[in-house]
């Protein structure tokens, strides 16, 4: 009886599962509210192991230096960060977007106006991004990216913002 059992088993593994099925599609999209200029976005940006071109260009738009007008190709791997995320989280809210791209001239009045602002900022690279999240508090939205150990995650809690980048894993 064993050995009937151990031929039929090797017999359904050969020709795949009883019930065969499609693997399940691997589609990114992320929503964002602008606070700034109050534009709204909500886009699928990865489909089945691809980027979206049209998808990245309208985040390179949405995410632009708000105050020059300025855009740069930001880093597909900050909205990554995003999605995981949200998908550890189960979040199923909205970014609100506090800073993206920064141009070397706004990076350069931020800087004068405060002490908190680097020099080589990753925000000049198009890999940073300063949000909320609407349906988790700062607190954990901080914890969650920090537990993702993709790159770099500040608390800002007097502004109840979260900055997270694409550079090395470090925190503050």
């Amino acid at each position: 009886m064993n050995r009937c059992f151990a031929t039929l088993l090797l017999t359904v593994l050969s020709f795949g599962s009883i019930s065969p099925s499609e693997p399940a599609e691997d589609v990114r999209h992320l929503a964002f509210f602008h606070t700034h200029t109050s534009e709204e976005l909500s886009v699928t940006y990865y489909v089945n192991g691809e980027y979206v071109a049209s998808a990245i260009s309208e985040l390179n738009h949405f995410l632009r230096d708000f105050r020059t007008g300025d855009e740069t190709g930001m880093d597909p791997g900050v909205f990554d960060i995003l999605f995981e995320i949200q998908q550890s989280s189960g979040s199923t809210g909205v970014y609100q977007v506090i800073s993206a791209y920064r141009s070397p001239a706004t990076n350069e009045m931020l800087r004068s106006r405060s002490g908190g602002v680097a020099r080589n900022s990753q925000h000049l690279l198009g890999k940073a991004i300063d949000v909320r999240l609407t349906d988790l508090d700062t607190a954990t939205l901080r914890d969650v990216a920090l537990s993702l150990k993709r790159g770099g995650v500040g608390h800002y809690s007097e502004s109840d913002f979260v900055h997270v980048d694409t550079g090395r894993v470090r925190r503050w």
